[in-house]
């Protein structure tokens, strides 16, 4: 008979399938830019407006998907968010114009905004909280297949058509909801909602009340600035390596799927780090923060970027930036289960979020136009500076940790 332990993994891991579909279905424009935009007639300053579309409806949203997780509970909230993200990558399998492309991007983004924080609450109701940057870790599994998966589309794209695999991949979240829901009626939660309830945090209003809450606010800023990098190589990694590295598209599948795999591990890393400290008595919150700092320091390899002589150097220091990006990140993502309990977490996750979807709106054109201007070599600052002023914000900030059952001050 499986042990507890195994089955509530077993659960998170059966959930964490949302997050490769969610990456899957949005990361899929960035690896076959190249054809969707001689496809369709834009250029790159065009393509960072479609992905702050996209950014603009995830931030708005996300707000208001968060509400719903802690409202009505992650069941109903998930399987809307990923029935509608679903029918929105079918529709850009089916557009014509770039007008239609940018609809359905804004649409995407809409049902994507509750992906991170279900994961999020799921993490708060299944695991324990030493658990949770573990956890946070393995869902990075999640984007990690989504990375190794996305690719295999490209060779299919270039003889055949760039439109089949959006649909393909919007028809998988579809039979996702059922599965997941069977899954979750066999597996129960670690934290019953009885002991949810009586978390020392839920005494204090939720909801959008939290936006007024400093420690939020700490979080929301903390996470604008150490998602740049991730924002960049994310979305533009395929585009880097063609116009610096000259490429050709289906050359690049040989490379953009080992930084988001080397960054799987640095999330694991970056768990562990914090869980050895734990173990060792150090503070739930100090050991998150000192973890993000280790982080920060390592990323300092990226400004050598510049100096890479081909892809091969290139895809290595990418992949580093990448593993200390997911080493800081999956700490940060941790923290307002720790600060609001697993109540709360809905919301409070919804809006680090929504402050990453604020950024990517705002940086994404801008990225875009230093690529039509062949001005790649000047982004890798995106990739560190901001990193340490996130770490730098953490640090000097105090905050408390929520005290629920199980949890460590």
């Amino acid at each position: 008979m499986p042990s507890s332990f195994s089955l509530r993994w077993v659960a998170v891991s059966i959930f964490i399938l949302s997050s490769t579909l969610n990456y899957l279905d949005r990361n899929l424009l960035s690896l076959l830019a190249p054809l969707v935009m001689a496809s369709l007639h834009f250029n790159q300053t065009q393509y960072g407006l479609l992905i702050s579309m996209f950014s603009i409806t995830y931030a708005v949203s996300s707000l208001f998907t968060g509400w719903l997780l802690d409202r009505i509970g992650i069941n109903r909230t998930i399987s809307g968010a990923v029935g509608w993200w679903s029918i929105a990558a079918i529709g850009h399998g089916l557009i014509r114009s770039f007008g239609g492309l940018a609809f359905w991007r804004a649409t995407l983004g809409v049902g994507e905004s509750a992906g991170v924080a279900a994961v999020g609450k799921l993490n708060g109701i299944y695991l324990k909280p030493e658990e949770r940057a573990l956890g946070a870790a393995a869902n990075q599994i999640g984007l990690s297949l989504a990375s190794v998966i996305g690719p295999l589309w490209i060779g299919y794209a270039v003889t055949h058509s760039w439109r089949e695999p959006f649909i393909v991949n919007g028809a998988l979240g579809l039979i996702w909801i059922p599965v997941w829901l069977a899954v979750n009626r066999l597996i129960p939660a670690h934290y019953r909602n009885s002991e949810i309830a009586a978390s020392a945090s839920d005494t204090s209003p939720g909801g959008f009340h939290m936006l007024r809450d400093r420690n939020l606010l700490i979080l929301a800023a903390a996470n604008v600035l150490w998602m740049t990098a991730y924002s960049l190589w994310s979305n533009w990694l395929t585009l880097y390596l063609i116009h610096v590295h000259k490429l050709t598209l289906p050359q690049t599948a040989y490379y953009v799927w080992i930084p988001p795999l080397i960054s799987n591990i640095g999330g694991f890393f970056g768990g562990w780090l914090s869980l050895r400290w734990m173990r060792k008595n150090m503070g739930m919150l100090r050991a998150r923060r000192n973890a993000v700092w280790v982080s920060a320091f390592g990323s300092l390899l990226s400004l050598l970027l510049p100096l890479a002589p081909n892809a091969v150097w290139a895809t290595t220091l990418i992949s580093l930036s990448y593993f200390f990006v997911l080493a800081g990140s999956v700490n940060i993502y941790a923290l307002p289960i720790d600060i609001f309990g697993p109540q709360r977490a809905g919301f409070a996750l919804a809006v680090l979020t929504f402050a990453f979807g604020i950024m990517q709106t705002a940086i994404s054109p801008i990225i875009g136009k230093l690529g039509d201007l062949n001005l790649y070599s000047q982004v890798g600052w995106i990739a560190t500076v901001p990193l340490l002023l996130s770490a730098w914000v953490l640090m000097g900030c105090k905050m408390a940790a929520n005290t629920e059952p199980g949890s460590t001050r």
